[in-house]
């Protein structure tokens, strides 16, 4: 193998798979659709809609909402906030103002993850141990399952959801 093969094959190779820049940007993606989810719902049915015990969209968005803010002030300073719920806002316009102001807070925070950080071992709200990239892979991955449960809701109102492709 030639020398320039070799040295870019072992470039390569240390290549992370995934950049924090790209990173971010696919967590924001599924923001931008989540938003989406929030905004198709009814007013009344945000806060009070359900099937099977599941709990309303509205409490579900405040859940991921005292998550997706607060995770990140642990995660670039290393000093994590007890978790607690965000109080429930009395209107579906309350809730995207706090759900612009926590993505404001994602990206004003993500830049200042010293590097290396992100395979540091940390344990998330006190309780949750674990690498940092697992704890923000647990973040996306539950906002996409609670997403997944407001399309649920709005199929079951008659209301087709944003397609879950589009992440603009």
């Amino acid at each position: 193998m030639e020398a320039t093969q070799m040295e870019s094959n072992q470039t390569a190779a240390a290549a992370p798979v995934i950049t924090p820049e790209a990173l971010l940007e696919h967590w924001q993606g599924h923001r931008r659709l989540t938003r989406r989810v929030i905004e198709a719902f009814p007013e009344e049915a945000f806060f009070n809609y359900s099937i099977g015990g599941m709990r309303p969209f509205a409490v579900l968005v405040m859940e991921m909402l005292g998550m997706a803010g607060p995770s990140m002030v642990g995660v670039a300073t290393r000093e994590w906030p007890a978790f607690t719920p965000t109080a429930m806002p009395a209107t579906k316009k309350e809730v995207l103002q706090q759900w612009d102001e926590a993505t404001e807070q994602i990206n004003r925070y993500w830049a200042q993850i010293p590097p290396g950080r992100f395979q540091e071992h940390d344990v998330a709200f006190g309780v949750y141990a674990g690498n940092i990239y697992s704890h923000l892979l647990y973040f996306i991955d539950n906002e996409v399952h609670h997403r997944g449960q407001g399309y649920v809701y709005l199929r079951a109102l008659g209301i087709e959801p944003p397609p879950f492709w589009v992440r603009d």
